[in-house]
């Protein structure tokens, strides 16, 4: 059971991820599962709710860290159109394993989340988009989901009382772009999944044309126990601005690789060091890249920088999805921005010009480079090739394509001057 106490918390999505059979509604019931639920649909409102969220300052756990009650706060009402509510379970970003472990391993723990969330937004019908891989996780949510059902969790008259809510899990078709939220919705409506122009925002025009949220894995996930002990007591833990816990997805030159949940603020030193083992060289870290591979690179001069949304922009990165990628003095830098722009030319869904032609040219310098082929002027093209995709596309995968061929030219541009063939004079 999660403390009341938050100087005593270990972990929110993780407590008891490591209980066996804690997929099964019987089992998760014994830990604490819905035990609160009755409570909020029976003595809470949706304005409470949506202020015990705010007052939380839970940011968003997906990447783009948005205020999480402040989103709810967006939805209107009484327009005649139903609200939906949709889970962010794509989890595409190289680096970011956590999400599917909440759904492998304690799934009625998202299903909660879930029902809390409509409950305060008066979903009748919500989803869960789930990443077309994910097909062992799928299953146990739908296994989840049944024994929901059965015992009046889900469906008609929850728990006695007069709401409603039906949960459907809907599979992907694998492509990264759909972890983009209106992306996302199209794919759910059936269609190619690109992004849409904002405004309108899903909140006011989303799935089918109506209100909806879309929320991530990990902060649905965290919805229970927020409702559960008040926002004041999610927001004293970690720091001001960065509130709670989160799940880093730690993997690279590491001992100890996988998720690790610890309180907002804690040094990427001491995630690494004391959870993740240590380096498997004994060496310091040669690059650190701190929220996933769209995120910029750190370096060992960074090393004591504080997990938190403000001190990752100061320190020129972003915490995004909370995938650390380590590297030490053995990683080949180079190889690894050329895989990651294969990476985004192959999953830009080419509807903008920049992104659909940019990380084309990318990939084909870089490949260039890497044979010893490379051509006078090829840096300066990468460079500017990146510079222009950034922030000029409808969504953020042109910036996530460009990110890591900068740090590269940023930090390392001896390594792609290695590879640039002079001409003759």
């Amino acid at each position: 059971m999660i403390p009341s106490d938050p100087s005593q918390v270990t972990a929110i999505c993780f407590d008891n991820i490591d209980v066996p059979n804690m997929c099964k509604l019987e089992v998760a019931r014994e830990h604490g599962a819905y035990a609160f639920l009755p409570t909020l649909l029976k003595e809470f409102t949706s304005e409470k709710i949506i202020d015990e969220v705010k007052t939380s300052n839970i940011r968003g756990r997906g990447g783009a860290g948005f205020p999480t009650g402040l989103k709810w706060s967006f939805v209107p009402r009484n327009t005649g159109k139903p609200t939906y509510l949709l889970c962010n379970a794509d989890e595409g970003e190289p680096g970011t394993f956590k999400d599917r472990d909440i759904m492998r391993f304690d799934p009625h723990l998202l299903i909660e989340g879930m029902i809390m969330a409509g409950f305060a937004l008066d979903v009748r019908d919500a989803y869960i988009y789930i990443r077309g891989e994910f097909v062992h996780e799928a299953n146990v949510l739908n296994e989840a989901i049944a024994e929901a059902y059965a015992a009046n969790l889900l469906g008609e008259n929850i728990l006695g009382t007069d709401y409603n809510m039906n949960l459907t899990v809907h599979r992907g078709a694998g492509a990264y772009v759909c972890g983009e939220e209106t992306a996302l919705i199209e794919s759910l409506e059936g269609k190619p999944g690109r992004p849409r122009f904002k405004p309108p925002f899903p909140a006011v025009e989303g799935f089918y044309r109506c209100p909806t949220v879309v929320n991530n894995v990990e902060t649905l996930s965290t919805i229970p126990a927020i409702l559960e002990h008040g926002g004041k007591w999610h927001a004293s833990i970690g720091v001001q601005n960065s509130t709670g816990m989160k799940i880093f997805s730690v993997s690279g030159h590491v001992n100890k690789p996988g998720n690790y949940e610890v309180p907002m603020g804690t040094t990427l030193r001491t995630l690494i060091e004391q959870h993740a083992g240590g380096l498997q060289h004994g060496s310091a870290p040669k690059v650190i890249i701190p929220g996933g591979s769209s995120t910029p690179w750190l370096l060992a001069e960074h090393y004591d920088v504080p997990l938190t949304y403000d001190d990752m922009v100061e320190a020129g990165s972003m915490l995004g999805s909370g995938a650390v990628i380590v590297m030490d003095e053995t990683a080949d830098l180079l190889a690894l921005t050329k895989r990651l722009s294969h990476f985004y030319a192959h999953e830009s869904c080419g509807q903008c010009t920049p992104c659909r032609e940019g990380t084309g040219w990318m990939e084909r310098i870089l490949n260039r480079i890497q044979n010893g082929q490379g051509q006078p002027g090829d840096i300066e093209a990468l460079k500017d090739a990146a510079v222009h995709m950034d922030g000029r596309t409808i969504c953020a995968l042109a910036g996530g394509a460009a990110a890591p061929v900068l740090s590269l030219i940023k930090h390392f541009p001896e390594l792609l001057e290695a590879g640039i063939v002079e001409k003759a004079a």
